[in-house]
């Protein structure tokens, strides 16, 4: 056994001597700066996209104008998958065409569908209407004429 003076005799000194500290605040604006990012990417969608009733609007204006151009391959490609695999170009003219020029006169909420479905009125130069059902399918697409 040794005896003498030892380097370490008190053995180690705690590495952490002061009183802990809460850091509860950097927790809380995190948490609190996620949320409002969140909220503002969704803002940010109806700004740079517009609403529902915008893109269903904009779709129909899109598609009636293709169809009085004669361009029924773009007027096709704005029909939803179950339209497209009902119609074929020349079912779909018949069915969606009208005399005159259509002009979009309302939009709203399908009663049955709520958000999911837009109703849109569209209004042609003789004064006939028609409902288009507008659901998104990878963007609005227009799926049904009643």
């Amino acid at each position: 056994m040794t005896q003498g003076p030892f380097l370490y005799d008190d053995g180690p000194a705690p590495l952490h001597t002061g009183t802990p500290r809460r850091r509860q605040g950097w927790l809380i604006a995190g948490i609190l700066g996620v949320v409002l990012l969140a909220g503002g990417m969704v803002a940010g969608l109806y700004v740079v996209r517009g609403s529902p009733a915008d893109q269903s609007t904009e779709v129909t204006q899109v598609f009636y104008a293709a169809l009085a151009a004669g361009d029924t391959e773009t007027a096709y490609a704005l029909l939803c998958e179950e339209e497209q695999g009902r119609l074929d170009a020349t079912g779909m003219e018949a069915e969606y065409v009208r005399p005159g020029s259509a002009e979009v006169s309302g939009v709203r909420d399908d009663p049955a569908e709520g958000a999911r479905v837009q109703q849109v009125t569209v209004r042609w130069d003789d004064g006939g209407t028609a409902q288009l059902a507008v659901v998104n399918e990878d963007g609005p697409r227009i799926c049904g004429i009643g």
